[in-house]
């Protein structure tokens, strides 16, 4: 018989989280009914503002945990906020379950409004012009507890989106856009 350690589950997880959202029909079978709930942590340096919410249940999102989630990654500059694409949530959750850690993600940048991109575009060129910040669909994040390259490696991992690696700024940039990775 075949055992599975947690370890190995949340590998499996973590490479088949993003692609089977957002039903559990597409999840493996072992998946599928087995109580699967992800579970987002972050804090925000800028705000002073945390959340700790678990935002999908048995295959199906929660609406209320996704409103949170909007308002917490909206841009702290000008208070606007964008529905976040939850498959930007599934990286960041299943990222953060492969690391095995119970510390929250510190947000450094969520959505971002196009006047924020271009203020931020004119003083560093590491910012994307179409950034998708601007789309709701990247997350900037850090661990005290994780460097950086543990952090990239464990979203790379999840073969969901793009990875981009921030040394001297100390972050990973997630996005759930085109599988790629780079170094910023």
């Amino acid at each position: 018989m075949t055992t599975l350690s947690r370890r190995g589950l949340l590998a499996a997880f973590a490479a088949t989280a993003v692609t089977a959202a957002p039903t559990a029909s597409n999840a493996f079978g072992f998946l599928r009914g087995a109580g699967d709930i992800r579970r987002i942590k972050m804090y925000s340096g800028r705000t002073g503002e945390s959340i700790d919410t678990i935002y999908w249940i048995e295959g199906e999102y929660v609406p209320e945990a996704l409103k949170e989630i909007n308002h917490f990654m909206r841009d702290w500059r000008t208070d606007q906020k964008v529905v976040i694409d939850p498959r930007t949530v599934d990286i960041a959750a299943a990222s953060h379950r492969l690391m095995d850690t119970g510390e929250p993600y510190m947000m450094l940048s969520g959505y971002r409004s196009p006047a924020t991109n271009a203020m931020l575009r004119a003083r560093s060129r590491g910012v994307a012009k179409n950034s998708l910040h601007m789309k709701g669909m990247a997350a900037d994040l850090r661990l005290k507890s994780r460097s950086v390259p543990q952090i990239y490696a464990a979203a790379a991992a999840c073969h969901a989106g793009g990875v981009g690696r921030y040394m001297r700024s100390n972050f990973v940039h997630m996005d759930c856009g085109q599988v790629r990775t780079w170094n910023g």
